[in-house]
């Protein structure tokens, strides 16, 4: 046979996957294959292959003679909107997607080349875990990525999409990366499945309860998007990608952005006038950032706190703010968590930081304190004072006590801070703060409620705002909301060049 044809014949062969059968199977339970994955997250025509030709070395249980060109891992680079990316994709119709010595090499050379062209690597998840028939090889070829895992957290974007079974210690590669973005229904990920919980625990739990997308979303914080079906949870990945530069040392492309009235009287009237009514902090920053460019990253966890990217005039922004919606906002072990990974993504890739905040305090309770509020609210208190981009809070209404210092106050590197005329600035709320400051006087009141009550609005009056806190230069200007948007875009163009660096070690030690 002709050598071309020869070549023609293979490249046919290894586009084919485990045959039609199997992708007829793939098909009918409403999942892409893993080359139509590609497909859609690459620009049209901008994918390379490598190692297409590579199959796996077991000559063991008969396995020498069921061989499929690319091992069950289709890998290589393309382009999403013209940025370069690295990309592999598991094929199910292969072993079940099950990882091989030759399938992990496939996945770390594309690691590694990412690392070298400082490029962003999304891997396509869908595998039944270790080739078994391999034993302590396939276990040694999950070690290797954990690995480059790890070497490149902080250097480049990883991101993970889990299309399907994602088990055993296959979770502990997408854990390390970046972003987790799950398909409902149809994607689950667990360290043991349900027979093996059923066996041990005696729980009865399928595998969308144990580790589905909507129970790593709202309970576990596992994963940081969901969608609906693959084509939802593909253009997800897409605009994700657009907000984060290609490595740590470049910036998030600029989007073209023409200034014009950046007033927006919206914003007057979002805070209530009483203090302890709710609103929704993302009108607040939808208000605030370029018109639908607001990304939110883990919305349906720890609900009390909203991080996400946003652009504003063009630039790529993280915001976290507070939530008065949900739990009034208050800061607790799940939330603390939640901002302080953001924030420190944000920071290793050199996107600036936008902190809207209205907090109350931390929540009490024995449930908080005995899971650790003391650790987890450290957690985001050390992301924040690690930081060195440029960093901005604006204070809405709220900041009470260990809370406002945590919540990316001056005192901790931020480099301005803004406060709207209905911020309260104090230790504690006025009613608290007045019956410790004043116990002896209402205790002596001939009408102890009417002195409380007093009191209450005298403290109110002398400290439930933002000047106070603006006399001794902790807020840099007190602001009427409409402004917002505009001291903002000034403000991150003053910030662009900023240059502040950590001391020398060879790392901190965060308070995990």
């Amino acid at each position: 046979m002709d050598r071309i044809e020869l070549l023609k014949k293979k490249r046919e062969e290894s586009q084919q996957g485990g045959g039609a059968s199997r992708i007829e199977s793939q098909h009918s339970k409403g999942k892409l294959t893993a080359r139509e994955r590609l497909h859609f997250l690459l620009d049209e025509g901008s994918f390379e292959e490598i190692g297409a030709f590579v199959t796996h070395r077991s000559v063991q249980f008969g396995l020498e003679r069921q061989k499929f060109l690319g091992d069950g891992v289709i890998t290589g680079y393309g382009t999403i909107n013209g940025r370069l990316v690295y990309v592999y994709s598991q094929d199910f119709t292969v072993f079940g997607g099950s990882l091989s010595e030759a399938h992990a090499e496939k996945i770390c050379k594309i690691m590694d080349l990412a690392m070298q062209n400082g490029a962003p690597v999304i891997g396509l998840n869908d595998s039944g875990g270790a080739r078994i028939q391999e034993g302590v090889v396939s276990l040694a070829g999950y070690a290797d990525i954990f690995f480059r895992n790890t070497r490149a957290s902080g250097v480049i974007p990883q991101i993970s999409a889990i299309m399907g079974p994602c088990a055993g210690g296959a979770v502990y590669s997408p854990a390390i990366t970046d972003f987790i973005m799950m398909v409902e229904n149809s994607s689950y990920m667990f360290v043991t499945g349900p027979n093996v919980v059923k066996t041990v625990t005696h729980e009865e739990v399928s595998s969308e309860e144990l580790g589905g997308a909507m129970t790593h979303a709202t309970k576990s914080g596992v994963t940081h998007l969901t969608a609906a079906n693959e084509m939802e949870g593909i253009e997800k990945l897409k605009a994700l990608i657009g907000y984060m530069p290609p490595n740590c040392e470049e910036t998030a492309p600029r989007l073209d952005y023409t200034a014009g009235d950046e007033t927006r009287t919206v914003l007057n009237s979002i805070v209530p006038e009483s203090a302890n009514q709710p609103y929704d902090m993302r009108e607040v920053i939808e208000g605030a950032v370029d018109t639908d460019s607001f990304y939110e990253i883990h919305k349906d966890f720890a609900e009390n706190i909203v991080v996400g990217f946003a652009r504003l005039a063009g630039r790529s922004i993280g915001i976290v703010a507070n939530q008065p919606a949900y739990l009034a906002g208050v800061l607790d072990n799940k939330a603390s968590e939640k901002g302080a990974r953001f924030v420190r993504f944000c920071d290793a890739f050199n996107i600036p930081l936008l902190v809207f905040e209205d907090v109350p305090g931390f929540l009490p309770g024995t449930d908080q304190e005995w899971n650790g509020i003391i650790k987890n609210g450290a957690k985001l208190l050390y992301a924040f004072s690690e930081a060195t981009v440029p960093r901005i809070t604006v204070i809405t209404r709220k900041a009470y006590g260990g809370a406002y210092d945590v919540m990316n106050s001056k005192h901790i590197g931020a480099d301005l801070n803004f406060a709207w005329p209905t911020a309260e600035i104090a230790v504690m709320g006025a009613k608290g703060a007045a019956e410790i400051i004043f116990r002896a006087e209402i205790k002596d009141a001939a009408d102890p409620v009417a002195k409380l009550a007093e009191l209450e609005a005298m403290y109110n009056h002398e400290f439930a705002h933002p000047y106070k806190a603006a006399e001794r230069g902790y807020i840099d200007e007190v602001i009427i909301p409409e402004e917002t948007r505009q001291k903002l875009i000034r403000g991150f163009a003053m910030l662009e060049n900023k240059v502040d660096t950590l001391p020398r070690k060879k790392h901190g030690n965060i308070p995990l």
